[in-house]
């Protein structure tokens, strides 16, 4: 807890794991059959750096007995272990976790339940603002035209709604999820329209067009200064054109109106610069699993379709290795990365915001493309994560809503 809250911990420092170890140096064995303990040793050697060996020895450990001990469990605590062993909580999305672990908590025999109840009602006043948000953002969507003008393009506003919940999940942060899914959504249409639908020569003039304007926040006047290259761009393009430049001074807008922070004509200056690079490795190192993890979801559709070699494919062809192998490394430099990304939030003087963004950044990838390509298909697991998230309140029995009745009666 005090390495996730960054509260007093010096990194490298480990000395509590020390009273889990033998004379010899090595974890007891009589841990081998206690599986909570087991897990919650497994789930804490996630919140590794580099150079902190013993994390890596408990992980070790707890894995290897954590294995032995499938057979021998109940079929819930062998889902819940097998869940952790393909994807440990540091490195699941918040919200689809604490839906995940309500269930989990409702197994439990020496449950609360009022306290399960409580959760059940937080979960779902949450999720009523997201349905709120995405109230909003359907009809911004809607009147945008992309469905119906772009037709080529993806329809992903749901799954990109839900890249914003995982990043951001906190309630009072509403107008951060909607900017981040109308981001996503036009980045999404401008992918499509480089990867699988423009010309050579189409693509060239958007670009032209995008060079031409100045895209410093809240220094378009697209009705007074018309840019000239966004004549010679055909209707689709002039539509995706203009969403873009309208979103960025939407945000300029909003900075001035709530913050009265005037971003017109603003540029980097030195200070802002030295800041951004003081935080960089915060943000490779999300981006870097990020990435990563997109390819391990899509590679081999994406192959399919004749797309650009992923870094599987790299790998593969620098090192003369089989796919297998190849995911296996890309698998591991995802592991070595979140360790990357541990230490920098440690270090870091970013706000706490700013750091549990690029975590939950990474996260989120994870969790997208865990089954495969969470963005490029709308059914399956990605509907149901879908559903889960921001759609299917959790049912509230009639005699639970009883027993949480006579639970706030008592206080």
């Amino acid at each position: 807890m005090s390495k996730q809250c960054n509260f007093g911990f010096n990194p490298g420092k480990t000395d509590a794991f020390n009273k889990f170890k033998n004379r010899s140096g090595g974890f007891m064995e009589s841990l081998s059959q206690d599986y909570e303990g087991l897990l919650s040793l497994y789930e804490a050697s996630h919140l590794g750096i580099n150079g902190e060996d013993v994390l890596k020895e408990a992980m070790e450990f707890s894995v290897k007995h954590l294995k032995s001990l499938m057979g021998q469990l109940e079929s819930d605590q062998a889902d819940q272990v097998q869940n952790s062993l393909e994807v440990p909580s540091h490195w699941r999305m918040p919200r689809a976790e604490a839906r995940n672990f309500i269930d989990v908590y409702e197994m439990d025999d020496t449950k609360s339940l009022h306290l399960l109840e409580l959760a059940k009602l937080d979960f779902n006043l949450v999720q009523s603002v997201y349905q709120s948000d995405l109230r909003d953002l359907s009809r911004w969507w809607r009147d945008l035209s992309f469905v119906e003008k772009l037709s080529f393009s993806r329809d992903r506003l749901m799954e990109n709604f839900l890249w914003a919940i995982g990043i951001i999940s906190e309630p009072q942060f509403s107008k951060c999820r909607k900017g981040l899914t109308k981001f996503t959504c036009i980045l999404t249409a401008i992918d499509d329209i480089y990867d699988i639908y423009g010309s050579l020569d189409e693509l060239k003039r958007f670009t032209d067009a995008v060079d031409r304007q100045d895209l410093k926040i809240g220094r378009t006047f697209l009705i007074d200064n018309p840019p000239v290259a966004m004549d010679k761009l055909p209707d689709y393009r002039k539509i995706c054109y203009l969403a873009m430049i309208n979103f960025a001074n939407e945000l300029a807008y909003d900075a001035l109106k709530d913050h009265g922070f005037d971003e017109r004509g603003y540029s980097v200056n030195n200070g802002s610069s030295d800041c951004l690079k003081l935080g960089s490795e915060l943000f490779y190192w999300s981006s870097l699993i990020t990435r990563l993890s997109d390819d391990l979801g899509t590679s081999k559709a994406e192959m399919v379709r004749g797309d650009v070699a992923k870094s599987i494919q790299c790998y593969m062809n620098k090192v003369g290795v089989s796919e297998k192998q190849a995911r296996e490394h890309i698998e591991g430099l995802v592991k070595d990365s979140w360790k990357k990304l541990n230490g920098e939030c440690v270090k870091t003087s970013f706000p706490r915001p700013i750091v549990n963004m690029s975590l939950n950044m990474a996260r989120t990838a994870q969790f997208i493309f865990q089954h495969g390509n969470g963005i490029g298909t709308s059914e399956g697991v990605t509907k149901d994560r879908v559903m889960s998230s921001f759609i299917e309140p959790i049912p509230i029995e009639e005699f639970d809503r009883t027993v949480m009745q006579q639970g706030i009666t008592m206080f």
